[in-house]
């Protein structure tokens, strides 16, 4: 799809007033209209919903483009890395290089559709706990910047692939031993979860000393990852003095300094009217301080501080748009149910994530009713969210807009039922076009190569 979608006027979209509640969690470029519809990116949500159909996901390129830009503006001196889990496509990488960041990526997947786009393998960094050897050749085969080891396993095929004229650049991935995270499933950070080597147990440094003792590997630095949906700045802070303790082990042990410390993402966001988010400056400003005072009183050199947004800089560009299938009313509580659900948002199974739906498209009566909207799936626990407002008079055929659903929704959408994967739309400058297109019971058939 490649269509000019208009909307209504500036000053119809100024002097309508806001009935339905605050736009604080979806896209800046977010307007409402004076039929009920609102506008992201300067296009009707409704004139997506009838080109495309539904579920669907709408994408505002300007707000992911802001986004990094604050990143960059926030860390000038350091490395930003989207984290490609989030959500990637050939356009999304794109926007992420122009934009000046860098991209880290958790399988060979991720990374050939990047450098499929154009994106350039030196600024990507390979993560995961569980590389496998077609993730590793493919690093190795592009050359990417770092790849992040996570076991010691590892160790010895990267060793193998590098030379000591072109040794292969690693990091390492250690834990904090750190609770942060808003689920316990979320958390990485912690002793006795699958991710990195331990601090406490002597696997970090033992792991280390394998590391230097490859004259074909080259290690530029330490990495951790707390865990996500963090609100506060504090558990940055504590990782940065014991990861800075751990630099300075490596420099009296070893005699050498390291360049790069790599202090994760997991930056969290509001899902709904109210709700905390991380400050960006705040978080920039009291981790550079921490790391300056921490290295002085280490007496090592400052390292280049990495950070790794994803959710942060895809989740509220992202609108979900479902189509209402049916309400129910019954043991005194009252579902409405959708077009899509687990399949294309499995988060609120998974985490207990809530999200706040709108109704768009039209105006609703004045009045509310507290409502659980559920998806279609075969399941108890396809719950989109729980006991919010929605007009009193909502019916089947409805539009409602979901906002915050920019990140691990396409990226995370199964098979499940079959009944395809939605689409992802890019809006700006009032222009709509398709990025990745809806998965058709044709490609569900293709997949199947019968009996």
């Amino acid at each position: 799809m490649s269509t000019r979608l208009t909307s209504s006027g500036d000053a119809d979209v100024a002097q309508l007033p806001e009935r339905a509640g605050p736009l604080d969690v979806w896209p800046a470029s977010t307007a409402p209209l004076p039929d009920g519809d609102l506008a992201v990116g300067g296009v009707p949500l409704a004139s997506v919903a009838r080109t495309v159909g539904t579920p669907a996901y709408v994408l505002d390129e300007a707000e992911v483009r802001d986004r990094c830009r604050r990143y960059r503006a926030a860390f000038p001196d350091g490395e930003v890395l989207y984290a490609a889990k989030a959500f990637l496509c050939r356009a999304m990488a794109h926007w992420i290089h122009e934009e000046g960041l860098g991209l880290d990526v958790c399988s060979a997947g991720e990374l050939e559709l990047a450098v499929a786009a154009g994106f350039p393998p030196e600024r990507v960094v390979l993560h995961g706990n569980a590389k496998s050897p077609a993730d590793l050749a493919a690093a190795v085969r592009h050359d990417v910047g770092r790849v992040v080891i996570d076991d010691p396993s590892e160790v010895a095929p990267l060793a193998a692939a590098g030379t000591p004229e072109r040794p292969r650049r690693v990091l390492l991935r250690v834990v904090p031993g750190i609770t942060a995270g808003a689920h316990h499933k979320i958390r990485t950070g912690t002793e006795g979860q699958k991710f990195g080597v331990s601090m406490t147990d002597g696997s970090a440094q033992h792991t280390l000393t394998r590391i230097l003792g490859h004259p074909t590997l080259r290690l530029t630095g330490l990495h951790c990852h707390l865990g996500s949906q963090i609100t506060s700045v504090k558990p940055y802070l504590v990782a940065v003095r014991r990861l800075t303790g751990l630099l300075a082990r490596v420099r009296e042990q070893h005699g050498v300094t390291l360049p790069e410390l790599d202090i994760g993402g997991g930056h969290g966001v509001a899902y709904r009217p109210g709700e905390e988010s991380l400050d960006l400056g705040d978080l920039a400003r009291r981790v550079r301080t921490a790391l300056t005072e921490s290295c002085a009183a280490a007496g090592v050199a400052v390292p280049r501080l990495t950070v790794e947004p994803g959710r942060a800089v895809a989740g509220p560009a992202g609108v979900a748009l479902y189509r209402v299938v049916t309400v129910k009313r019954t043991g005194g509580a009252t579902f409405v149910a959708v077009d899509g659900g687990m399949s294309d948002n499995p988060r609120p199974a998974l985490y207990g994530v809530r999200y706040a739906p709108r109704l768009v498209g039209r105006r609703g009566s004045g009045t509310y009713r507290r409502v659980t909207v559920v998806g279609r799936h075969c399941e108890a626990g396809d719950v989109l969210t729980e006991d919010v407002p929605l007009p009193s008079d909502v019916r089947a055929g409805d539009l409602l807009a979901v906002p915050v659903a920019g990140a691990y929704h396409l990226s995370m959408a199964s098979g499940y039922n079959l009944v395809g994967r939605p689409p992802v739309v890019a809006v700006r400058d009032g222009e709509a076009r398709t990025l990745v297109r809806r998965e058709t019971a044709a490609d569900l058939r293709g997949r199947d190569l019968g009996l």
